[in-house]
């Protein structure tokens, strides 16, 4: 099909319509991604947690081909702060402002509040995926010059979109996380076997100290309830205002998520004589477990890694998901399993006096970045050598 070279601007992902967004999210290589679903983003819009009020306003683009149906989407943001995103830009934004410059309002690709690497050109299976995606690319840049944003932000962008973007001219820029690969293991057992004595010991000790006395159980579909939801609330209030200050998700939220795509949630829970006390959340995709969110009301050594790391790994290997991403940050994963792997973001900032520093720290930052990966994998990796 042939894409016509309109792009369209919505101020809300209902604008498009569910039908809309899915026929080019439901691919099948965009599938297994939950977080650039239609439910998943619509619930932060209709829950209010991405609203101009809270410096989220949708700028969301699509395209369409010459049959009128829409033949790509983008999840785009014009942002008045740069929180929730996890690819950090503050520096830039400091340099910049004390130039004299304005470094907001920006534009940002992104499924919000999510450091998950997933698609941001999101186009349908059987349109002409190539034109579509410099469609949108290319709206979004044009988007940027009309509106006079400072720039213009994909984060946690998929490798391959990653390149179309420096092949466009966009800035480029790796990080790390940390992600757990499953090899075909028929138990948690077998993946204990994949390490080193020590670490083995380490793990199953740490395992006996969090469930002592607990009973932890994994909801999901129809088992969770909004008693699940209030008991993780509570949990995920503590631990944002003790160490982000600043909760991005309300209750409502979980709610709607319950609702919409209880079936790819998975809550994984723990409770002393009764009463809740901790929990993690994941969500489902075809071929991975994300963890997302943890919270607890009680300090339980090593209980934090039995439901985020341990638990996550069970249900991977009994699902048959290929590997769990356990978020940013922590390099307390790798002796868990959870290996370094790289993720990417690109930018397009519109002033050359901030884009050539910024291009020049990134270069430096690239090869920094690698050979860390490199140094944690070979000195830290809690597998058997060879």
């Amino acid at each position: 099909m042939t894409i016509k070279p309109e792009i369209h601007v919505h101020s809300s992902i209902a604008d498009i319509g569910r039908d809309a967004w899915e026929a080019c999210a439901a691919a099948p290589d965009y599938a297994a991604n939950p977080f650039v679903s239609y439910d998943f983003l619509h619930a932060l819009e209709e829950s209010g947690c991405v609203t101009p009020h809270t410096g989220w306003r949708p700028q969301h683009l699509s395209v369409r081909d010459d049959k009128g149906r829409t033949a790509g989407v983008m999840p785009l943001y014009l942002k008045s702060h740069s929180q929730g995103e996890y690819v950090f830009d503050h520096s830039w934004a400091d340099a910049y402002m004390r130039a004299g410059g304005r470094y907001y309002p920006k534009l940002q690709c992104a499924s919000p509040f999510s450091p998950v690497t997933g698609p941001r050109l999101i186009t349908r299976a059987d349109t002409d995926r190539d034109a579509a995606e410099q469609a949108l690319l290319g709206g979004a840049l044009t988007l940027t010059d009309k509106i006079k944003a400072s720039s213009l932000h994909f984060t946690f962008l998929t490798e391959a979109e990653w390149k179309r973007c420096g092949d466009y001219g966009l800035l480029q820029r790796q990080d790390q996380q940390y992600h757990w690969h499953n090899q075909s293991y028929a138990t948690f057992e077998d993946f204990l076997a994949a390490l080193s004595s020590n670490r083995r010991k380490n793990i199953r000790r740490e395992r006996r100290d969090a469930q002592a006395g607990l009973e932890i159980v994994a909801l999901s579909g129809a088992d969770l309830t909004e008693e699940h939801w209030d008991a993780f609330y509570a949990f995920y209030m503590d631990t944002g205002g003790r160490k982000w200050g600043r909760p991005y998700l309300n209750r409502e939220f979980f709610s709607l998520m319950g609702e919409w795509m209880a079936e790819r949630v998975l809550l994984i829970m723990a409770r002393r004589d009764g009463r809740w006390i901790a929990g993690a959340l994941n969500l489902m995709g075809d071929d991975c477990l994300y963890g997302r969110n943890w919270g607890c009301l009680e300090d339980v050594p090593f209980l934090h890694f039995e439901l985020c790391y341990y638990r996550a790994i069970e249900e991977a290997i009994i699902r048959g998901l290929a590997r769990v991403e356990a978020g940013a940050q922590g390099e307390h994963k790798i002796a868990r399993g959870y290996l370094p792997s790289p993720v990417y973001s690109a930018h397009f900032i519109s002033d050359p006096a901030l884009r050539d520093p910024v291009a020049r720290y990134l270069d430096r930052e690239r090869e920094a970045v690698q050979r860390e990966m490199d140094y944690l994998e070979a000195e830290y990796s809690p597998f058997k050598k060879g």
